[in-house]
């Protein structure tokens, strides 16, 4: 026992006790901030991992010297030459307390910056640590066909994940750009959707047979975390589908309710080829967007929907679309009718009979109510509904945000947006909408910012890239950075025409080009262009063309071929506001003064702002127009006044440059309306 004492008291003498304390405070510190900080870095985990090894080997090496080196004034010097000079006892030495206090103050420190800082650096490049990617699989199948195949099993997993209220899943939109079979860093990928985990796989389908293979991959760390292979029957595709998302969220280690597992094994359909048909819609249907000819693509995405649920009639969310595709076709004005409205309502009510408190149900009930009935205190319970089923839908944000627009809350729609944009960062139809509800707000360089982003995500689309041209002439009255962006695109492929007819009939009414607007009438889509739902029709722009070129006579036969169009669709729908205005506007072309007066009032009446914040606006809009056609110079004037304050499409260069506005030209009361809507560099900008 005495020489136990001897030991114990000699180890205390030499300072190994207070060694030991300060080395495992200090080390402990070290390890804390490496294993917190260093991932931010991208550190890989072995290196990590190694350098908690190294502190942790390093102890008894501490310990060892604490045994035989010791602390004096003149510096390090072995314990056994300072025992050989004095036996006195050592003065204390407190460094071993200030290496302790440090070491704690820092662990504190370091575990706190490990757990915020860090983590929300981490949480910003690649996301918190169950959130998920699912990229497109790889189609292996000889037959391309099957590519939609391919499509559709990754939709469905990724559908079936988004389901689980414990994940972060990025929608479909964002990571159909990342196509299968080329070369992906997956680290990158992660990094700009914001995720910490990424999907991928492929799929053969062959004689009755699929083979699906899938792996998840770390993205934190390069690693793979699972893969498997399935090799089983066409028709047990959905349940393998089932199997792999239910895996996923096990390996994520996410809470699963038995809501959501239910929702996971309920397989999408029993038939294999309607699911394609409604892979192959949904396709159409998300890239109407912004297109001249989306109302091709939307009645060919219904056309493909009703061969589905003919295929299977308990097919529900071929049913949710197919309400959402008639319902963009009578809300676009495209097909404006009692009876449209009535075949977009049918397929929510098929869907609704087969589940009424299914999430998509929900959400197709409020995209109805939004878009056919502009019912939006009946569409907001159905979202908050829809929420709770689908927390990672983007969709049931990005609806959210459009009926606060219509509704006049504008900062909540920008709010709304980009938090559907949380969900789906690259969804370019959502940034779209975003500059959309700049430019109303006259905010011009966020919209540019807002197409800029679209470019970067999307730079092979020619309709984004010439609308980012049009911020600069609805802005500074400059058309230049647009028709130097068109001309070579025209030059190099004349026929890309029709994909931006729009901008290009503006470009060329703004500039006075006859010529060029002859050439976008006849690359019109047959139904005209307009505004949201204002369409005026191909006879409207022959008409206006004409009349720019001083050819009145050819001029009133264009408009009186376009009233005969609209009287008839006016005649059977009273209360459309939108034909109503239409009819307005070519009356006022005629020079029917008092019958256009009369429409354009009843059109604002019809669709008053508190209806429809933005259909309303255009409403008010044309009126001040059918005054200014009419020679009703005063009330122009005065409805110009009453607009101008709302967020609205009058814009500096639509003021400046379009001929609606030429009788109103020299009235020192419209050049100062126009002068307070010019940018502060306009002194410097063309005129």
């Amino acid at each position: 026992m005495s020489e136990n004492r001897s030991l114990f008291a000699e180890l205390r003498r030499r300072s190994v006790y207070k060694v030991a304390v300060a080395y495992i405070v200090a080390g402990w510190a070290l390890s804390q901030g490496i294993a917190q900080v260093l991932p931010v870095f991208n550190i890989p985990n072995w290196m990590i991992r190694a350098f908690v090894v190294l502190i942790t080997l390093g102890l008894p090496v501490a310990l060892a010297l604490a045994w035989t080196f010791d602390f004096t004034p003149e510096g390090i010097k072995r314990t056994a030459a300072i025992d050989e000079i004095s036996s006195s006892p050592r003065p204390k030495n407190h460094l071993w307390l200030y290496v302790v206090i440090i070491g704690a103050f820092l662990s504190i420190g370091l575990f706190f910056l490990g757990r915020y800082s860090a983590r929300e650096s981490l949480g910003f490049a690649l996301g918190p640590k169950k959130s998920i990617a699912v990229l497109p699989f790889e189609n292996l199948s000889a037959e391309k066909e099957n590519e939609y195949f391919a499509d559709g099993v990754q939709d469905d997993i990724l559908t079936a994940l988004s389901k689980v209220a414990d994940l972060r899943v990025i929608s479909r939109t964002s990571v159909m750009s990342y196509s299968a079979g080329t070369q992906r860093n997956l680290r990158e990928i992660a990094q700009a959707l914001g995720v910490s985990h990424v999907l991928e796989g492929s799929v053969r389908r062959s004689d009755g047979k699929v083979r699906v293979s899938a792996q998840l991959i770390d993205a934190r760390n390069d690693t793979h975390v699972w893969a498997d292979t399935y090799d089983r029957d066409l028709s047990d595709v959905f349940a393998t589908e089932s199997d792999i998302a239910k895996t996923i969220v096990e390996q994520l280690r996410a809470k699963l309710s038995a809501s959501e597992k239910a929702a996971i094994e309920e397989p999408p359909t029993s038939d294999v080829t309607a699911h394609d048909l409604y892979v192959r819609a949904k396709l159409l249907n998300e890239s109407s967007s912004f297109s001249p000819r989306r109302l091709e693509k939307l009645v060919e995405a219904a056309g493909l929907l009703d061969q589905a649920v003919a295929r299977d009639p308990n097919f529900l969310l071929a049913y949710c679309l197919l309400g959402n595709t008639h319902g963009l076709i009578y809300f676009y004005g495209e097909d404006h009718t009692p009876a449209q409205q009535a075949v977009a309502e049918a397929a929510v009510n098929a869907a609704a009979r087969l589940r009424p408190d299914a999430g998509e149900t929900h959400l197709a009930r409020a995209d109805l109510f939004y878009r056919c009935y502009l019912d939006y205190d009946r569409a907001r319970p159905e979202l908050a509904l829809a929420q709770r089923a689908l927390p990672n839908n983007a969709q049931v944000l990005a609806l959210t945000s459009f009926i606060d627009r219509r509704q006049s809350r504008w900062q909540e729609a920008i709010q709304n947006l980009e938090r559907a944009l949380g969900l789906d960062p690259r969804n370019w139809y959502y940034l779209q909408q975003l500059s959309l509800s700049y430019h109303f707000l006259r905010r011009y360089a966020d919209e540019a910012t807002a197409l800029d982003r679209v470019n970067a995500i999307v730079p092979e689309d020619l309709v984004s890239r010439v609308a980012r041209a049009w911020v600069e002439a609805e802005w500074k009255a400059d058309t230049r950075p647009l028709r130097n962006t068109i001309e070579p695109i025209l030059k190099q492929s004349p026929a890309a025409l029709a994909s931006f007819d729009q901008y290009y009939l503006g470009l060329a009414i703004y500039d006075r080009d006859f010529k060029a607007a002859e050439d976008a009438i006849v690359a019109m889509p047959a139904q005209g262009l307009g505004t949201d739902q204002v369409m005026l029709p191909v006879s409207f722009w022959k008409g206006l063309t004409a009349q720019m070129r001083g050819d009145s006579a050819a001029a009133e036969t264009a408009f009186l071929a376009a009233r005969a169009q609209v009287e008839g669709i006016v005649r059977d729908q009273p209360n459309y506001a939108s034909g109503v205005c239409t009819l307005a506007m070519i009356d006022a072309g005629l020079g029917r003064k008092q019958q256009a007066i009369e429409e354009g009032r009843r059109a604002c009446e019809l669709l008053p702002v508190s209806k429809d914040s933005i259909n309303g606006i255009h409403m008010m809009e044309f009126l001040a127009i059918v005054y200014a056609w009419t020679g009703e110079k005063d009330l122009a004037i005065e409805q110009l006044k009453k607009t101008i304050p709302y967020p609205g499409s009058f814009s500096y260069g639509q003021l400046k440059l379009h001929p609606f506005w030429d009788p109103l030209r020299g009235d020192p009361r419209f050049e100062k309306i126009v002068a307070s809507l010019a940018p502060k560099d306009a002194a410097s900008s063309p005129q």
